[in-house]
């Protein structure tokens, strides 16, 4: 068990969103106005969005970094969990979101009832409902999770995928309809992870800027309140979007400016939409991957394997550096290594 972590006790560190006094949350401007893009939402759904955007070390910024710990069902134990065999243990993730000061923690629905009791109120907690398995060769996900589970273990939120392109890809789009539906009547926030495979699609169609931004567009269109993608590539996919991409002059050539072009797909940057971290890569590659999610205007980063599958400390100050950048930190590496070796 790694140094300074301990099941079941919940080390809540300084919470920025408090006010002096203790009295509660208080919103930010910045908050308040990604808030007012949600017209149609009922003050719970609002309250709950505020509750992610509000936690952490970026409380209040309108930036998010959350954790998601949902590879278990997508690629086995194994190959999630051995590079680091601490993150076995459900508790662990819970505390690592909390010790990190993330936003919020995203798990399917056995992670996290094993801890929802333990860290009851220490982070905002995502139920991700659906999910595929590496055993199945269809481009599809299985509902295992509901809206009163979501109720029940304290969530802010519900998760969901959905695959663009597949051959299933209507029937996921009808169940996250009448889950999104459920969701917001009782006050809960809706994240869609929209991941384009399957179909007509190669694997570096995937990522081709044309296809996330398309992907991207499709969750705000069903309702989401976040978006999930892939960083894009500058590979530009279907052929009639190609003309339109060189007739209006698209800039692709840098990431920042394609992460630019998916925040303008999710109306106009009304919609918040975060980015994964993807497959492990090494520390400068993860920052400067974040860099330009930045730069570019992405509301964050939702970053797993890349987190869980180092060791603790290493994760930590990896961590700290992301804030850090978020944050406008001059050599938030530098500054991070130099804080966790203290």
């Amino acid at each position: 068990m790694p140094e300074g972590f301990a099941l079941g006790i919940v080390q809540v560190h300084s919470m920025p969103w408090k006010s002096e006094k203790g009295s509660g949350m208080r919103v930010t401007q910045k908050v308040r106005k990604i808030l007012a893009g949600y017209e149609s939402d009922n003050p719970g759904t609002k309250a709950n969005l505020a509750r992610i955007l509000m936690h952490g070390k970026l409380g209040g910024t309108g930036k998010m970094v959350i954790l998601p710990v949902d590879q278990g069902f997508e690629h086995g134990p194994a190959r999630s969990f051995a590079p680091n065999p601490d993150a076995y243990d459900p508790h662990y993730h819970f505390q690592l979101a909390v010790d990190a000061g993330l936003n919020a923690y995203a798990a399917p629905l056995g992670m996290i009832e094993a801890g929802a009791d333990s860290f009851a109120g220490a982070v905002p907690t995502i139920l991700k409902v659906n999910s595929a398995n590496s055993l199945a060769t269809d481009k599809d996900q299985a509902v295992h999770g509901g809206v009163g589970d979501a109720l029940r273990l304290g969530c802010s939120a519900i998760g969901f995928t959905i695959y663009p392109g597949s051959d299933d890809q209507y029937d996921m789009m009808e169940e996250i309809r009448e889950l999104a539906e459920e969701a917001k009547s009782v006050g809960l926030a809706v994240v869609v992870w929209s991941y384009p495979r399957g179909g007509m699609l190669t694997k570096e169609g995937e990522t081709a800027m044309d296809i996330c931004a398309y992907a991207a567009h499709i969750a705000c269109l069903m309702g989401a309140h976040i978006v999930k993608v892939k960083p894009p590539t500058d590979a530009l996919f279907l052929d009639a979007a190609k003309g339109v991409y060189e007739r209006q002059d698209i800039d692709t050539g840098t990431l920042s400016a394609r992460i630019a072009h998916v925040v303008q797909s999710c109306f106009n940057g009304r919609r918040l939409v975060v980015f994964s971290g993807g497959e492990a890569k090494d520390l400068e590659g993860i920052h400067r991957e974040v860099r330009a999610i930045r730069d570019g205007g992405g509301s964050g980063s939702i970053i797993g394997r890349n987190t869980f599958q180092r060791p603790r400390d290493e994760a930590l100050a990896m961590l700290d550096g992301i804030v850090g950048i978020y944050r406008g930190r001059a050599n938030p590496n530098l500054q991070a290594v130099s804080d966790h070796a203290a």
